[in-house]
């Protein structure tokens, strides 16, 4: 059974916008590696678009410097399955997830490989409810948003976590990953 990763930047008051945060070569190189850890993606329909819209048109990636390519092409390349009940259809190496969700995604997490990853915010938290998630990844970014969307918000129960690593890198980020005890 592959395992089901939620990985994620944060800043330290917690919100996860995707532009609250900052990147640079290094945090790049490794979400390259995060994403070319896992067989596939599982995005929620707003995730799959933004993510979309950002790495797949070769016009806008051919503005991106040249140390964020290894991360489009990780992208680009990966299996993507999108949990969406309104978009129809779906391509970039993509396919829609239907049906109710706590079965449709232990279906994929029963294929055999290396694992899942999941990103986003409203899938992980439905995961997350479900018992569904096998580690947790957070890269903490020195920032303070003061605005933004927040993790599992509206969680019904607190989930404990064990730390399994941290690496800090030089821009100040901090990347925690956690298995659920």
């Amino acid at each position: 059974m592959r395992p089901l990763r939620y990985a994620i930047n944060v800043t330290l008051d917690g919100c996860c916008h995707h532009e609250a945060g900052s990147t640079d070569e290094e945090l790049h190189r490794y979400w390259a590696e995060t994403l070319a850890r896992a067989d596939a993606l599982l995005f929620g329909r707003v995730t799959y678009e933004m993510m979309e819209s950002a790495f797949r048109s070769p016009a806008s990636t051919a503005a991106m410097p040249d140390w964020m390519q290894p991360f489009v092409r990780t992208i680009n390349a990966a299996k993507k399955y999108v949990v969406s009940g309104t978009l129809d259809p779906v391509d970039w190496n993509a396919e829609l997830v239907r049906g109710e969700l706590g079965a449709a995604v232990q279906q994929l997490k029963q294929q055999p490989g290396n694992g899942l990853f999941v990103g986003g915010v409203t899938l992980p938290l439905a995961l997350a409810e479900l018992g569904l998630i096998d580690e947790y990844e957070f890269v903490v970014q020195p920032t303070l948003a003061g605005h933004g969307p927040t993790l599992f918000a509206g969680l019904s129960k607190p989930i404990d976590l064990k730390l399994v690593s941290r690496q800090e890198f030089g821009s100040g980020a901090v990347a925690m990953r956690y298995n659920p005890r």
